[in-house]
Formats: structure tokens, C-alpha cells, sequence
């Protein structure tokens, strides 16, 4: 049973330092953007962060190799990586507002102290692997065999932890609660493998972290993930962080870190002086056309909450629009507080290249309004796709 309890674990522990990866990057995101710069420093400092969990652990399991130790490192593991959401909340906040004022010197600070916070977590679980070794490990001739077996677990274990909170609890619970819910699961192998493996009254002694976890479920952030003026609503999804402002009778679209505004509503105005008007007269600078009474049919790649379709279909009330819109909360976002309902529009909710390659229709005009300030999606700047 000891024996299958440490399978189990390994296997979990490969889970959770996969998705407290995919997890950190969410959590970084939502403030700094989703750049190739971003994901390189996560990946990076994680990889450095489990290497010294590796080496720590292998001499720690040398030299006290104990069922005791090796589930106390598991929950205080479990305990940290509950408390880094509870803990880098009012710094990313902070951050939030230096990076709207654009005060670099802050948000570069923030962004360093954030991913300090991940280095006590995932040093604990790199120390599992070693661990479980040396406790497994019956004679030298079968290492090889175990120690790649144990390998496989984990590496098994990572690969559903790559795609659980992406797919399935960012979009469900949030970034937040996400981190509370892996938190939780490795308190919960831990509990059972001090429980079955030692006895009950070493577990007692430690069983001041579940109830912390549970005090972090029951009233850790509380609250809007950022402090932006005039938000009325926030969500996450599986592709991005979600805020709706309103001001002056305007309702605003921001994704992510927020560098940038994605659509624009106000219930009797059209025209808000930014990029969505460009659309509107496209058709008179199209030496092809005859007039732009002779457009039938237009696509928008991107369709966020709708400004661009919204105009174009005032001013050319026969229009057809196509809009294609990756992300399903958006969509929702669009219908709920952008008036996105036009019986014209037909919303497609898929990638938008994609979309127009498995489209039967002609379009007369495509507008590609997918391009993300402060970065460019490469697979949109192909031959190939225009």
C-alpha cells in the first residue's frame, strides 16, 4: 500500500507542477501579457526552480529517507502554492495600475517578486521525484527500471496537468481559485500517504495547513482581480482575462493586460474616433467594387463585442456579416453588454483562420482585426494566410 501510495503521488505531484505552470502564466497574463518574453522567463525560472528541487531532494532522501519527511515536504508544498494567488493578488493589483500609467521601473519590480513567490512551491515538488526514489528503491539492480518508471508517472501526471486548468478550471473557477484547487489535491495525497504511511498523530500535528486552505476557499480573494477604475464586470476563459468599464455612458472591451481597447458601446453613439470606422469605408477605396451598394457580404476576423460589425451594418443595412470570434466569453461578453445582437451578424465562435477556410462564402470585404497590441499573432502575418 506505502508502495502505491508513492505511485500515486508522483503522479500527482508531475500534475501539479505542470499546472501550476500553466497556472502562472494566467496569473501573469492577466497583467503582463502572454509575449514570447513572458512565457520564456516562466518556463526558465520554473525549470531552475525544480533543478534545485531535484538536487535538494536527492540529498534530503540520503540522508533522511522517511515516509514523516516526505509527506511533510508535500504539505507544505501544498500550503504554498495555496498561499501564492493570496500573496501576489495586491502586488499584480498594484502592478495592474502601474502598468496602465506605463511606470516601467514598478511593473518590472512586481513582475520579479511575482515569480519569487514560485520558487518555494516548486523547489517542494521537485524534491518528490528523488524522494520517492530512495523510498521505493529495493535494490541498486532494479534502478534503472525504477527510476524510469517513476519518471514515466510523472511525466504522465504533467501531461494532464498541461491541459486541466487551461481547459477546464481557468474558465470554470478562475486563476485564483485554480491554484486553491491543486493546493488542495496535494494536501489531500499528503493527508492520506501521512495517515496510511506514519499515523494519524503526525498528521495532526501538520493539520493546521488543510485548515488554512479551507480559511483561503472560504475567504481568500475576495474581490476584482484588478483595481481599474469604472469596471462593471471581469471573467476569464480559457483564452483571456475579461473587463468591462463604463464611463460616461461608454462601455469599454479590455483583454488581459489591458493595453488596448477591443470594443466600444454607447447606446446612441456610433462613431468613437478610433480604428473600427476605417471598415465603414473600406468599400470606397476597392477600385474592383461598382459601388458600395454592390457589397453583399463581409467578414471580420476578430469580431470581439461587435463595434466594427455594429457600424458597418448603419451604414450598409444589407450587409451579411460573418464574424468569427475564438473566444465563447467574449461572444457572451458582446451579447450581454454590447448590444452584439444584430439579426444580420452571424457569430461564428472559432478561429477566425480557420473559419474562413472552411467558409463556402465569398466575401467582398475581410477585415482582420485579430492583430493584440502589444504583439502580433505570427500565424495571422503569413503568405499563406492572406
Amino acid at each position: 500500500m506505502k508502495r502505491t501510495l508513492i505511485f500515486i503521488t508522483v503522479f500527482f505531484s508531475g500534475m501539479i507542477a505542470l499546472a501550476v505552470e500553466m497556472s502562472a502564466s494566467r496569473l501573469l497574463g492577466n497583467v503582463f501579457g502572454s509575449s514570447n518574453l513572458v512565457w520564456a522567463v516562466i518556463i526558465g525560472l520554473i525549470l531552475v526552480y525544480l533543478t534545485l528541487g531535484y538536487w535538494l531532494g536527492g540529498k534530503l532522501a540520503d540522508k533522511k529517507p522517511s515516509y514523516q519527511v516526505f509527506y511533510r515536504l508535500l504539505m507544505w508544498g501544498s500550503l504554498t502554492i495555496g498561499l501564492v494567488p493570496m500573496i501576489s493578488r495586491p502586488i499584480l493589483r498594484i502592478t495592474a495600475n502601474g502598468f496602465d500609467q506605463l511606470f516601467i521601473p514598478g511593473v518590472v519590480g512586481a513582475f520579479i517578486t511575482v515569480i519569487i513567490l514560485f520558487i518555494i512551491p516548486l523547489t517542494l515538488i521537485g524534491m518528490v521525484s528523488p524522494f520517492a526514489l530512495k523510498l521505493v528503491l529495493q535494490d541498486t539492480q532494479s534502478a534503472g527500471k525504477m527510476s524510469g518508471l517513476l519518471s514515466a508517472i510523472s511525466t504522465l501526471g504533467s501531461f494532464i496537468g498541461t491541459f486541466l486548468p487551461v481547459l477546464i478550471l481557468t474558465p470554470l473557477i478562475g486563476t485564483y481559485r485554480t491554484f486553491l484547487f491543486f493546493a488542495s489535491l496535494l494536501m489531500v495525497i499528503a493527508t492520506m500517504g501521512t495517515i496510511i504511511s506514519v499515523d494519524r498523530k503526525s498528521w495532526l500535528r501538520v493539520s493546521w495547513m488543510p485548515i488554512i486552505l479551507i480559511l483561503l476557499w472560504l475567504f481568500g480573494n475576495r474581490g476584482t482581480d484588478k483595481a481599474t477604475e469604472n469596471l462593471i464586470y471581469e471573467t476569464e476563459s480559457a483564452n483571456n482575462y475579461i473587463q468591462v468599464l463604463e464611463e460616461n455612458g461608454y462601455r469599454y472591451l479590455r483583454l488581459n493586460e489591458g493595453q488596448g481597447i477591443h470594443s466600444v458601446y454607447h447606446p446612441t453613439q456610433l462613431n468613437f474616433s478610433g480604428p473600427w470606422y476605417q471598415v465603414v469605408v473600406s468599400p470606397f477605396f476597392n477600385p474592383s467594387l461598382e459601388s458600395a451598394n454592390s457589397i453583399n457580404r463581409m467578414a471580420i476576423i476578430s469580431l470581439a463585442a461587435g463595434t466594427t460589425a455594429r457600424q458597418a451594418l448603419t451604414v450598409f443595412p444589407d450587409f451579411i456579416i460573418d464574424g468569427f470570434e475564438i473566444d465563447p466569453k467574449i461572444v457572451a461578453v458582446g451579447q450581454e453588454y454590447f448590444d452584439m445582437t444584430h439579426p444580420q451578424l452571424n457569430v461564428n465562435e472559432q478561429d477566425g483562420r480557420f473559419g474562413l477556410k472552411q467558409s463556402d462564402q465569398k466575401y467582398d470585404i475581410i477585415s482582420v482585426d485579430a492583430y493584440r497590441a502589444p504583439y502580433i499573432p505570427w500565424h495571422l502575418t503569413t503568405i499563406e494566410f492572406f
